[in-house]
């Protein structure tokens, strides 16, 4: 088995994109166990290397004196949590029938339905009433007609393209040049807040968590394991789903407000000069209308670290389109790279886990830690990150010219919550010796008021 000690270093160095914000940085964290599990014809474990180191080297480079590690496995874990995932005994499931690759007239689309909005969506796009009905009703139409008209009437949909086909398209050409965390700081009077303690490393350091689904929520639930009191708002009318809240509600509080209410938009509002973060993962604009854009908040509070994810980018003709992993792996080329077989009887694939949403998770991760850290410098600033842009980093990655390793035994922890014994992975790093954990499990959905501690 090829395993790597303390030292080496054979992964990308996605950790770079972050010096700017932590001048005393001088080489990334390290990390052993196996480089190469997946066995994909894509770095896979690169990029799930690669986002772990990044954080793990904010941190250190934040907290002097701490030893911040961590290893393969526990990577390999946390990038498949929802496969080891348990609610009272009984596994996620991770997708909705009408969730998946169908053909098309002339191709593969992958569709996204598990929200019961996004559902409704593409049956009224497809004009058909029930989901038995979709694929006769896909064969009548084109992969991209069908992308354009689904997304239309708001849900989701895209055509299985080759990589070289995304590269050459305006939504392709908007993110290649994008670095995997675009930073933007500016000067600002020196906060006297400090962070850190006995707790966790980032105890002190308030986040605002406006984030959906998997990457957003996985990224809090990790600032929340080092210490942080973490506030997740989610909007009344569009509720999470139960086992995605679950599984990544850990060491965070869950609260819900309408935001189309002055009242309880000002109460939000009313959070922010006390905050350190705001983490927002909605499509494009979407967030602008309420005062909670990235240049409202970078404006209005000028201390404040604001970390965006999005998509597609923020330039470009999809850049108010919304997405999620799956579209994106099908979009951008990786769908088909995964795929099997040949002519007629090829079919797409997808990637061993939904690694551009926890790659791009951990880079908002350390996107948070390296924007708080540059605080005591006078600095402040906003990070963007996107799926598009981390599916173009993994496309471009070299695949290791090393033997496969065997797997690693998977770390797994139980917890009695709220929704019963829960079995999950715990956070992916070792400081000072010991590994992380969670400090409390989820918290009933919406329980939480709208305030910090």
């Amino acid at each position: 088995m090829d395993c790597f000690l303390p030292g080496d270093d054979p992964v990308p160095g996605l950790w770079g994109y972050f010096a700017p914000l932590l001048p005393e940085l001088t080489e990334p964290a390290s990390w052993s166990g196996p480089r190469w599990w997946w066995k994909g014809p894509l770095d896979v474990e690169g990029l799930a290397l690669g986002s772990v180191q990044a954080v793990a080297t904010s941190l250190a480079a934040a907290s002097p004196g701490r030893n911040v590690t961590f290893t393969s496995p526990g990577v390999a874990a946390w990038f498949d949590s929802f496969t080891h995932f348990r609610i009272a005994g009984s596994p996620i499931q991770a997708f909705a029938p009408l969730s998946g690759f169908r053909r098309a007239a002339d191709g593969w689309v992958r569709l996204h339905g598990n929200y019961p909005h996004h559902e409704q969506a593409l049956l009224t796009a497809l004009g058909v009433s029930a989901v038995e009905d979709v694929d006769a009703a896909l064969l009548e139409y084109p992969a991209a007609a069908i992308e354009e008209a689904v997304t239309a009437r708001g849900g989701l949909a895209a055509a299985v393209r080759t990589p070289q086909e995304w590269a050459t398209t305006p939504a392709g050409r908007a993110v290649a040049d994008e670095p995997f965390a675009r930073l933007s700081t500016s000067t600002f009077r020196r906060g006297t807040r400090t962070f850190g303690g006995s707790k966790g490393l980032l105890d002190g350091v308030r986040v605002l968590d406006l984030t959906r689904v998997i990457a957003g929520p996985s990224a809090s639930r990790l600032l929340g394991a080092l210490g942080a009191d973490v506030l997740r708002v989610d909007p009344v009318t569009l509720p999470e789903l139960e086992h995605q809240h679950v599984e990544t509600g850990f060491a965070k509080r869950s609260a819900v407000a309408d935001f189309n209410d002055p009242e309880q938009l000002a109460r939000l509002r009313a959070l922010l000069p006390a905050a350190d973060v705001v983490l927002s993962a909605y499509r494009g604009g979407a967030m602008d209308r309420y005062g909670l854009g990235i240049n409202s908040l970078r404006a209005d509070f000028p201390g404040l670290a604001v970390v965006v994810l999005d998509a597609w980018g923020d330039a470009g003709p999809w850049a108010d389109r919304r997405g999620f992993d799956s579209i994106v792996q099908a979009a951008t080329g990786i769908a088909q790279v995964y795929g099997t077989g040949s002519g007629t009887d090829f079919r797409p694939g997808a990637l061993p886990v939904q690694a551009l949403d926890y790659a791009t998770g951990l880079g908002m991760a350390a996107s948070a830690v390296g924007l708080v850290t540059a605080r005591s410098r006078g600095l402040s600033g906003s990070a963007h990150l996107s799926l598009a842009r981390t599916a173009t980093e993994l496309l471009r990655m070299r695949v290791p010219g090393i033997a496969p390793s065997a797997e690693a035994e998977t770390p797994l922890r139980r917890s009695d919550s709220a929704y019963g014994e829960l079995v999950f992975v715990p956070p992916p790093l070792v400081i000072d010796g010991r590994q992380i954990e969670y400090p409390y499990p989820p918290q009933r959905y919406g329980s939480a008021s709208l305030e910090w501690r």
